[in-house]
């Protein structure tokens, strides 16, 4: 049985893992730095920085990468994350923190094999926002529900507000963008599924 972790060293072990597993995918795929900047729209010194961990990544960059190698961001943290029991306690999920926004993803249950659906909590601070350019994969299917807080989410350019217990149900063809226009965090849970 492995010793049990407190949640800074999971953030820590996470992080090193992310940081081998983004260059594996790289040189899986036989690209250079300079390749998987064109493609990503990222600087070749950024990629660098985070194979090399002397950065983390952001949820904007982090979805980037995941739309050029076509997997979901939970998919590939969970690449990356100890191995997990099929009963999850609180401090058995994985965390992520957006080190540009603040934004908290925590997997509250998590992607894996004979499973199409994960379910993540996120919280995100007053005035955050993130914008994504493209889904990690056409037509994954999200339904979402605010805890507390506002949230503002956009998609293909539609604007939807929501607060306390309201849900939002779609499916992701093209950008989107998430906005806490609100002066506390916004708490929320996102059920997302595989098409």
């Amino acid at each position: 049985m492995e010793p049990s972790l407190s949640e800074t060293d999971r953030l820590c072990e996470t992080d090193r893992r992310l940081a081998e597993r983004l260059a594996a995918l790289r040189r899986e795929r036989g690209w250079s730095l300079d390749e998987l900047s064109q493609r990503s729209g990222i600087s070749r010194a950024t990629l660098s920085r985070l194979e090399r961990l002397e950065s983390s990544p952001t949820a904007v960059l982090l979805g980037r990468l995941c739309a050029v190698y076509g997997c979901t961001m939970s998919g590939l943290l969970a690449e990356v994350e100890l191995p997990l029991p099929q009963k999850l306690s609180v401090t058995q999920q994985p965390v992520w923190v957006d080190p540009e926004t603040g934004f908290i993803r925590r997997v509250v249950s998590p992607s894996s094999a004979g499973f199409r659906a994960e379910m993540i909590h996120g919280e995100l601070p007053a005035g955050a926002r993130i914008d994504y350019n493209a889904p990690p994969l056409a037509g994954l299917e999200h339904h979402l529900y605010v805890l507390d807080g506002q949230l503002t989410i956009t998609l293909e350019g539609v604007i939807h507000t929501l607060g306390p217990q309201d849900s939002l149900r779609y499916r992701l063809y093209g950008s989107s963008g998430f906005h806490n226009p609100g002066p506390d965090p916004v708490r929320y849970l996102i059920a997302i599924c595989t098409p």
